[in-house]
């Protein structure tokens, strides 16, 4: 069989398997990185949670607050009920966990309910111009995993395996 047929056939049969696969591209992104986000901010021991590689530096628990309050953000205005919260009134690591979750609970909604046809909608985004839903459900994936990336240098300060690495 000609292989640009049997390409052809190949990549009808992934479209046959979603109706949906930007969409669905965009939720697999974004629920790999909220779980180890999740995974990581459970496995830091709460004595940790203050650490700081450097004293300029935020401490871990002050970037996963981060995390907290820009995912809160564009996930909330998604949802239509925009919503903010003060990472200063997180101050331990239950409470930032706790947060952490319902953040993630929030865009959880968006993600479960974006379509193909409605990720182009414009929004807006809070900073700057309308943007649709899709480009903020990136930014979003794109904040979040160069964060992760900062969390995995702190936990390995630590002697903490990081949850993406752990099995290798």
């Amino acid at each position: 069989m000609n292989r640009y047929l049997i390409a052809l056939a190949l990549a009808s049969a992934l479209r046959a398997q979603t109706a949906n696969p930007l969409s669905t591209e965009l939720k697999t992104s974004y629920t790999r990185i909220k779980t180890n986000f999740i995974k990581a901010a459970e496995k830091m021991p709460e004595d940790q949670y203050g650490f700081k590689p450097t004293p300029d530096m935020q401490s871990f628990g002050e970037r996963v607050a981060h995390i907290v309050v820009s995912s809160i953000g564009p996930c909330s205005a998604l949802a239509g009920a925009p919503r903010t919260i003060d990472a200063k009134t997180l101050k331990t690591k239950a409470d930032i966990v706790a947060a952490l979750k319902d953040s993630f609970d929030t865009c959880d909604k968006v993600m479960d309910s974006l379509t193909d046809a409605d990720a182009v909608v414009p929004v807006a985004s809070g900073r700057g111009p309308a943007r649709s839903k899709i480009a903020m459900g990136y930014g979003l994936v794109a904040h979040d995993n160069e964060l992760y990336g900062y969390i995995c240098v702190y936990m390995r300060l630590k002697g903490i395996v990081p949850p993406s690495s752990e099995g290798r």
